[in-house]
């Protein structure tokens, strides 16, 4: 396919214009291009990564070494030639005859287990690959990993990324991915080759448009690279077109830098690795800082809505002070006053001993677990949607106490226990739903004010002695394209493989699958596990849905019990861990560990 080509692709679903391939002179689509770019910034975005076979990036040295690492596959995929195992029929985790019922083609398939075998000649083939959700360090990897795998199985297959995420399926903006632009991506963070999106993949006529050009470019199976949502999405599209007798198979590679999605056949999820290596970096920065000082005390949010997963990860490897863990909050039934009283209890422990300064490790969805928090949060959602003209009218000077007076006692006493600008932002910021934005709520913040609040009311009653001052952060954003880690730059490339392998074995509604990962590379088992399997029914939008069960951290898991074994200790001693910046060149002890949370849970 030439640029003219690819460029028309690309504005139909920006412009609603199409450029029939043969309608026109080339040097008149080349004039209709780029008056087309003059008028749109969004279709140059669009266009940037097309440009890609034209222009070279600019590259760093790191990236210049880090180019020629060649990442490490599991020995039965090195070995060239392949044979798929299956094992025993599977079942969704829960909701069995619901998920059956609607996932007759997908559903009750078994484990795959790759070992070696003999070479088969296999006819030339295309591929798709989709980059779906929020990026997570080794995407680029996944993709390296499928386009080998695929030259490897015939020189000829080709390989085409969908631009911008699923929403390039169903707009059919597209690219072909050559090896000179794989070979520039090669081992590094982001999601640029192609870009991403969080377009849904559920309706028919998405799957209908996708269909088109998947005919249109002769694409015999498509990868989607996504987290559980993305997946659960895979599996719906790879059930459909099984419905349909399309011939299109839908594999699905396991993303997201939470660590969320994983199960006994899905030990991680990529980019875990490298984004909460990153993070625990940055931590142990700012508590060596701290210790320097001695002076603040750090609130530090990091990233994991859903889990808290990324928080304990980090406890694990810097040793702070303190480290909420929201499934334990929840299952505790702990108000917000408990966890305020827990963090001051520490603070004011360690500054008896001298110790002004210190760490406090926050999950971003905190609040979301507190079971008080989440009944405040209900009730403030159905009033304010019912009384959203009576509301509107009220000063915004008498807001809060318009609220404090319309609420039940005890969510009214919650709320008014919040520091005025939190409690604000739960009545004014509003997603297009009419529901609070508990995402924005600065929780570290939220928690040292109300920390300092209790710390004032002790030292009136002589029962603190010390001195009180917060510093704030957020890690999220910081670690989602990263440089992969050489596990990650590893896993990820095994995943993509591994996709290919199930491509070539007639496989659809799988998930690449890489297991006992604490071993050496060559040790590691590449397979693929049907996504129905770790289905369940659960209610979204007022409806129960298919989808892949998200996966908490476990209170009587091996890493939440090393922690909780340890953090008395860590609370009253400055017992920091340093881990400094993630290595790529040097032993393997310093340059190929997997993380604390992998490690503790595959103990033998």
């Amino acid at each position: 396919m030439n640029h003219v080509s690819e460029y028309r692709l690309s504005k139909e679903c920006v412009l609603g214009i199409r450029i029939k391939k043969s309608s026109l002179p080339s040097f008149i689509i080349r004039k209709k291009v780029r008056n087309l770019q003059r008028f749109s910034s969004l279709t140059r975005n669009l266009l940037t990564p097309l440009n890609k076979k034209l222009k070279k990036m600019t590259k760093s040295a790191l990236q210049i070494a880090r180019a020629a690492y060649q990442p490490k596959l599991p020995k039965a995929l090195a070995s060239g030639a392949v044979k798929a195992v299956a094992g025993a029929a599977t079942q969704s985790v829960a909701d069995q005859e619901a998920i059956k019922a609607l996932f007759p083609n997908t559903y009750g398939m078994p484990l795959i287990t790759f070992e070696a075998g003999e070479a088969v000649a296999l006819p030339a083939m295309n591929v798709g690959v989709i980059l779906s959700g929020g990026q997570a360090p080794g995407g680029h990897n996944v993709i390296s990993g499928l386009f080998d795998g695929i030259k490897k199985l015939n020189p000829e297959n080709k390989l085409y990324g969908f631009i911008l995420g699923p929403g390039g399926l169903v707009d059919h903006n597209y690219m072909e991915l050559t090896a000179d632009i794989i070979d520039e991506y090669r081992n590094t963070g982001g999601f640029d080759i192609i870009g991403s999106g969080r377009t849904k993949l559920e309706a028919e006529s998405q799957f209908e448009k996708g269909y088109e050009i998947i005919k249109e470019l002769g694409i015999k199976a498509l990868v989607i690279i996504g987290g559980d949502d993305s997946n659960t999405n895979a599996c719906v599209l790879a059930e459909y077109y099984a419905a349909k007798n399309y011939g299109v198979q839908v594999i699905g590679c396991p993303k997201t830098i939470d660590g969320d999605l994983k199960n006994d056949m899905i030990e991680t999820s990529f980019g875990f690795d490298t984004a909460c290596k990153t993070y625990a970096e940055v931590i142990g920065n700012i508590q060596r800082d701290c210790n320097s000082a001695r002076k603040y005390w750090h609130f530090i949010k990091l990233m994991g809505r859903s889990a808290s997963h990324i928080a304990l990860e980090c406890a694990l490897q810097v040793q702070p002070n303190v480290c909420i863990v929201s499934e334990e909050v929840e299952a505790k039934d702990m108000s917000l006053d408990d966890v305020v009283t827990y963090i001051a209890k520490v603070v004011a422990d360690r500054a008896a001993q001298g110790n002004n300064f210190g760490t406090v490790l926050i999950p971003e969805g905190l609040v979301e677990f507190i079971p008080a928090m989440k009944r405040l949060i209900a009730e403030l959602n159905d009033f304010l949607a019912a009384n959203a003209e009576e509301f509107g009218q009220i000063k915004k000077s008498h807001q809060r106490d318009y609220i404090i007076r319309k609420l039940s006692p005890e969510n009214s006493a919650i709320y008014a226990s919040l520091p005025e600008g939190v409690a604000r932002q739960l009545t004014l910021d509003r997603d297009p739903h009419g529901n609070v934005q508990v995402s924005l709520i600065e929780t570290e913040k939220l928690l040292s004010e109300m920390v300092a609040t209790k710390l004032a009311a002790w030292k009136e009653e002589g029962k603190y002695v010390g001195k009180f001052a917060a510093q704030h952060h957020f890690f999220g954003y910081e670690g989602r394209c990263a440089a992969p880690s050489n596990f990650d730059a590893d896993y990820c490339y095994s995943l993509g493989y591994t996709a290919s392998m199930l491509i070539a074995n007639g496989k659809t509604g799988y998930m690449s699958s890489v297991r006992n990962t604490t071993a050496p590379a060559a040790e590691w088992i590449a397979g693929g596990v049907p996504i129905t399997m770790m289905m369940n029914m659960e209610r979204r939008h007022g409806e129960m849905k298919p989808v892949i069960q998200k996966a908490l951290v476990k209170l009587d898991g091996a890493p939440f019990k090393a922690f909780a074994a340890q953090r008395d200790r860590w609370a009253i001693e400055t017992d920091y861990v340093y881990p400094g910046p993630i290595q790529y060149f040097g032993p393997t002890e310093v340059c190929d560990q997997a993380t604390k949370t992998l490690q503790l849970e595959q103990a033998k």
